[in-house]
């Protein structure tokens, strides 16, 4: 869709479609806002697999609420991070999610109910109740990797309690989305949900767009009074046109105009197709808690696309090229959680033992584009990137095409010690047997590597109040040599130990009243174990390199007044290569790391129906990669909205992003890939409760 054409239809029909007297028989639900959104959740079961105050857990955690991804219209993983402090989403090639945590890229550190989900897709959020980042190692609770941090979905589940949602929204560049929630208790031991959406959306960038839909039933059993079973199954589809963005030239981003398509759009393309499957079990007996919880997972993606390259001297002529790259994935893993609440004298535990079996079938495929069947490169005139040119595709002689078989066989426990009321301990270990074992199905070549982690975490908190906590934290995590993808396995990458990551982190909570929390964090950050060349036999590996990233953030989520809510934090990062690795020399700046980045949303009711919204968004400057030679220039965003309660059960909203109409460049994946950030553009959603 061009970026020039302004596709209305939707907000039209949103805005005078609108139900006159409609009558239902079921329970009657408000959407009326007499008070602001809960933009704060006062406590979560993921960080340390316990249900555990947020103001008592000893690390920096933002919950991203459903009200506050609704208040946003966020649709993605890169909107949600948007306002948690610390946290950068990246391009990812225009094909997955990828986030860097503390300095850390990663597009394989997300979980789903506590699970790992490490597929590289765009995940959508129609299915969720919040958003959980947990910054800092997290290995002892959710196994390798996790090393900057992770990113967990919690799911709206069956509940029982009747509910029926159906939300419209549409906008520019032609953008339609239609969503369903429906929740319905059977009896009181039996309860049905089903979520739904559809998606079909155009881009500010030309011949850009999405089509996607995805299902998620569940059921809910209570077969007896301490008993809870809950069955969960979810098919998402997502189809995309691959876009890579816009090169750049003498150290910053190449000026076109911001829709401008490098490559051929028309086979050009983004797919993941995925089937999770999900059992929930929990049963409470006495003081024991045991809660097992298993997924399976099929993930079927691809993507083939044309990557932008290094730009002329005289500006007139980019390089080109292209390739294609297909995973199909099977994942299964089974959680078992036993908990106990025990004391000894006036001391309180809470004792955590856990079990973690898993198995990952993954196959790899690439082929390398040759233009006109012959080069693998082209040079395009600037003055028209986007090009026809006929294109092959077929494997290259370093092309992948192999399969791997990782398991993982792990064992933790967990002590949180409640000393007094002033003073808590948290203490944990985990161990993981980590078996990866890969095929290269051209040479026939056989390769495995074994690696045994054995991941602690300490954690004191000192409360002098009752709303207040002062904390401090030590954790490790590993991430195997084969990487955080484990797409392949060499010679080389088979020798090498696991890197490793140490985590310091001090910090201050405050619950200043119930509904608003006000957290502080400062932190050290450690990578170590990173590959570097042998300075005296280039031709060796040797694991002498590391980076640091050091940090400050503060975070505010909750209720100012009666009427005003906010969400948003400041974070500072200094991210860079303290020995030298492959990849740079020591004292570079890590690529995607600002210095400093600023948000905060305000939700403020006007009067009984009429509430209104402002969002404020800076960052930095940053550096495109870790070679320090492009820059993606800093800039200020603001975004606005506007609710209104058109009845009790009908709910208007109009989000406009970009209300000043800034042109900036949001993030790359390369110095020659960079992606330009969106115009002003309006959003208008219609939210209907019976």
């Amino acid at each position: 869709m061009n970026a020039n054409g302004l596709q209305l239809r939707w907000i039209l029909l949103i805005c005078f479609i609108l139900p006159a007297g409609a009558q239902t028989t079921a329970p009657s639900y408000s959407v009326t806002v007499t008070a602001g959104p809960r933009y704060t959740e006062p406590s979560t079961a993921t960080a340390t697999k316990t249900p555990t105050p947020l103001l008592d857990v000893p690390q920096s955690v933002t919950v991203v609420t459903q009200e506050l991804i609704r208040d946003q219209m966020m649709l993605s993983v890169g909107d949600v991070v948007r306002y948690v402090p610390g946290v950068t989403a990246i391009q990812g090639e225009n094909n997955r999610d990828q986030v860097v945590i503390r300095g850390q890229s990663t597009s394989a550190d997300f979980f789903l109910d506590g699970v790992r989900d490490d597929v590289q897709y765009y995940r959508d959020l129609y299915n969720l109740d919040r958003v959980e980042v947990l910054k800092g190692p997290n290995a002892m609770i959710f196994g390798r990797g996790g090393g900057g941090g992770v990113i967990n979905r919690v799911t709206k589940e069956a509940e029982f309690m009747p509910l029926r949602e159906i939300t419209l929204t549409g906008g520019m560049y032609d953008d339609k989305r239609f969503a369903i929630d429906l929740n319905q208790p059977l009896n009181d031991k039996v309860a049905v949900r089903l979520n739904g959406m559809y998606d079909n959306s155009g881009s500010f960038r030309n011949y850009v767009g999405l089509t996607r839909y995805g299902i998620n039933p569940t059921l809910t059993l209570k077969p007896a009074k301490n008993t809870r079973i809950t069955f969960g199954y979810e098919r998402f589809r997502d189809d995309r046109t691959a876009d890579r963005g816009v090169p750049s030239f003498q150290g910053r981003p190449l000026d076109v105009p911001i829709a401008t398509y490098f490559g051929n759009p028309n086979v050009s393309h983004v797919r993941a197709s995925v089937h999770l499957g999900s059992i929930n079990v929990q049963q409470q007996v006495g003081r024991v808690t045991i809660h097992n919880r298993t997924t399976f997972g099929g993930y079927d993606r691809g993507y083939q696309n044309f990557v932008p390259g290094t730009v002329s001297a005289d500006k007139t002529q980019d390089t080109l090229t292209a390739y294609n790259n297909a995973t199909q994935r099977f994942n299964f893993f089974n959680q078992t959680d036993v908990i106990y609440t025990a004391h000894t004298g006036r001391i309180k535990h809470t004792l955590l033992a856990g079990a973690e079996v898993g198995s990952q079938l993954t196959d790899n495929f690439r082929n390398t584009g040759y233009f006109n069947n012959t080069s693998t490169s082209i040079l395009i005139p600037l003055s028209s990137p986007t090009i026809t040119t006929p294109t092959t595709f077929r494997q290259s002689a370093t092309d992948a095409n192999n399969h791997l078989n990782t398991t993982v066989a792990a064992g933790y426990v967990q002590d949180q010690v409640e000393l007094s009321r002033y003073v808590q301990l948290i203490g944990g270990v985990r161990f993981d047997r980590f078996d990866l074992a890969y095929h290269d199905n051209r040479s026939g070549t056989n390769l495995e590597r074994i690696d045994k982690l054995v991941s602690p975490r300490a954690g004191i908190v000192v409360k002098p109040v009752g709303n207040v906590s002062f904390y401090g934290s030590y954790s490790i995590s590993y991430l195997p040599s084969s990487g955080d993808q484990f797409s392949s396995l060499t010679t080389i990458t088979q020798q090498v130990k696991p890197e490793k990551f140490n985590n310091y982190e001090g910090g201050v909570k405050w619950d200043v009243r119930p509904r608003l929390s006000l957290t502080t964090a400062a932190f050290r950050l450690n990578r170590e174990n990173t590959r570097s060349t042998d300075p005296n036999d280039p031709t060796r590996i040797i694991q002498t390199g590391s980076t640091r990233t050091n940090g400050f953030e503060i975070g505010i989520n909750g209720s100012l007044t009666h009427a005003w809510s906010i969400a948003g934090g400041y974070a500072y990062q200094d991210a860079f290569i303290s020995h030298a690795t492959t990849a740079a020399l020591a004292g570079q700046q890590v690529g995607q790391v600002p210095h400093h980045t600023f948000s905060l949303w305000n939700n403020y009711q006007i009067a009984r129906r009429l509430g209104a919204g402002l969002g404020i968004l800076h960052r930095s400057d940053m550096f495109a990669a870790v070679d320090n030679t492009v820059t993606l220039p800093g800039y200020t965003r603001a975004d606005a909205a506007v609710f209104y309660s058109l009845t009790e059960k009908w709910r208007l909203q109009a989000n406009l992003e970009n209300l000043l109409d800034k042109k900036y460049y949001l993030n790359a994946d390369s110095n020659t890939n960079i992606s330009p950030g969106s115009p002003r553009a309006l959003r208008v959603g219609l939210t209907a409760r019976f």
